[in-house]
């Protein structure tokens, strides 16, 4: 710095200034873009964290070191007192202004993280293929639908949902999956997950504990999901008709409040729920005031037979249906909606309510507009013909292997199960195989209640990949079940 008319004038904004006048040898690069204070104390306070001042060294003194930077000296003082007052120095009378220890803490240890396998092909259950989604579509009704929006739309807004899009499911339901509902019985969540913790909440709070019987087999996640939000889960056994909706009226299941069914394509077995199962699920809730959740989370994926309407039409008062956005568009849109009997609106709301306050609102009004415009129909119809297509050309490739193996639930959803026989090879060892291989697969072992001796079987995502990779997932998915264990070499090819 040098002096000019109205004081120091800045050549630079970083100055280095070598203090070898003052008993100790010292570099300060000093910015004085920020003000000449603080640019005294970022510099010194730099000094000091990187260690170049350790503890005990003496600074020169206020006046001394304003006169060598041409600053005031209570430019310098104050900049000293800042310093004392955040631990960085310490003042004693006749010591001088000295550098303080600061205590040295130890990084925390960080947790060795566990990296994902990667696969070259995914066959793993549970989305769509997102390569597929509308992207010129969603940008349209989103221009669309915030052309007409007020602006308290960008405000917070109530925890129900923005009534555009609760009064264009109402309509969009009833017509394609014969939900009886009106826009006010209908919340909008960010998700299955979070519909079904809301439920389970609420139930908590109503029953304690709140004990809701689920599927078994079926997705252990979901459990875990009911357990942390004070459910007690009892399993309730699949066979060939779906769940065994006849046993909640017997002894065994005489503490059950409610029950979560996947009615038109069980999770992971895939079959249909019969309609004897159907009834029994209604009588069950109509002679226990019981609740029935549906999961309907592919309702609209239906190749060789009519669309089995939703259960919640047959007893709307007992039955809360849980549609979602995840496979027709994508997951993560967070999009998904409860249709609720009327005594439950409330309690979920201000669950919902304490939970998040709302659920984002661009998207919703997007989602509304697709649905009113019947680009969302549109859009659904495509993916039906693709994903059958996939389904056609899954159970043509596995044709000649069965013998060996029953493909389950291709009548509709995004997904197949391959049972495999009891003599072998074993559901581990083809699940080792095509890891192997690159080839990721979901086991049915993980989806059993309780570990032990069940019938096993592979789940196969057909919706998963890309249009370009799932012949050649498809011709993985071939190898491992032909050549079973077969050993691999190190580029994964069987030996």
């Amino acid at each position: 710095m040098t002096l000019g008319q109205n004081g120091p004038v800045l050549r630079s904004n970083i100055k280095s200034i070598d203090w070898s006048t003052f008993g100790v040898d010292l570099h300060l690069e000093v910015d004085a873009s920020a003000g000449r204070r603080l640019a005294i104390e970022n510099a010194l306070r730099q000094a000091i964290r990187s260690g170049r001042l350790p503890a005990g060294t003496r600074l020169p003194s206020g006046r001394a070191l304003a006169a060598e930077l041409r600053v005031a000296r209570g430019t310098v003082t104050a900049a000293y007192d800042q310093l004392v007052a955040e631990g960085y120095l310490s003042a004693r009378i006749g010591s001088g202004t000295l550098v303080a220890g600061l205590p040295q803490s130890r990084p925390p240890a960080v947790p060795p993280q566990r990296r994902a396998p990667k696969f070259r092909y995914n066959l793993r259950p549970g989305s769509p293929d997102v390569t597929a989604f509308p992207t010129a579509v969603w940008l349209r009704a989103t221009r669309r639908a915030l052309a007409v929006a007020p602006a308290t739309a960008y405000d917070y807004t109530e925890p129900q949902g923005r009534v555009e899009l609760r009064r264009a499911l109402a309509d969009y339901l009833g017509r394609v999956r014969g939900v009886r509902a009106a826009p006010e019985q209908i919340v909008v969540t960010s998700g299955y997950v979070q519909a079904l913790a809301l439920l389970t909440r609420v139930l908590a709070d109503l029953r304690s504990p709140a004990v809701i019987a689920m599927e078994d087999p079926g997705l252990a996640f979901h459990r875990d999901v009911v357990r942390h939000h004070g459910g007690r889960v009892v399993a309730l056994p699949v066979d060939a008709q779906g769940a065994r909706t006849d046993l909640l009226s017997t002894p065994d299941y005489a503490d059950v409040h409610a029950v979560v069914l996947t009615a038109a394509h069980q999770y992971p077995m895939g079959v249909t729920l019969h309609p004897d199962r159907r009834r029994a699920a209604v009588t069950w809730a109509l002679d226990r005031d019981g609740l029935v959740i549906e999961d309907d989370y592919d309702g609209e994926f239906r190749y060789d037979r009519q669309p089995v309407g939703a259960l919640q039409g047959t007893a709307p008062d007992h039955v809360a249906y849980v549609g979602t956005a995840s496979k027709t568009l994508g997951p993560a849109l967070r999009l998904a909606w409860l249709v609720l009997p009327d005594r439950w609106i409330e309690p979920v709301v201000e669950a919902k309510r304490l939970v998040d306050a709302h659920t984002e609102v661009i998207g919703q009004l997007a989602l509304a507009e697709m649905i009113n415009s019947h680009a969302y129909d549109r859009h659904v119809r495509s993916c039906r013909l693709r994903y059958r297509r996939r389904r056609d050309l899954l159970v043509r490739r596995l044709g000649s292997l069965s013998a060996r193996f029953a493909v389950e639930g291709v009548a509709a959803g995004l997904h197949a199960t391959i049972m495999l026989p009891g003599h072998g090879p074993s559901e581990l060892d083809l699940l080792r195989a095509a890891h192997a291989r690159g080839l990721a697969l979901a086991g049915l072992g993980d989806h059993w209640h309780v570990p032990g001796r069940h019938p096993q079987g592979l789940i196969v995502g057909y919706s998963t990949p890309s249009e370009s990779a799932y012949p050649a997932a498809l011709d993985a998915l071939v190898e491992v079940l032909t050549n079973g264990t077969g050993k691999s070499n190190a580029m994964g090819a069987v030996a």
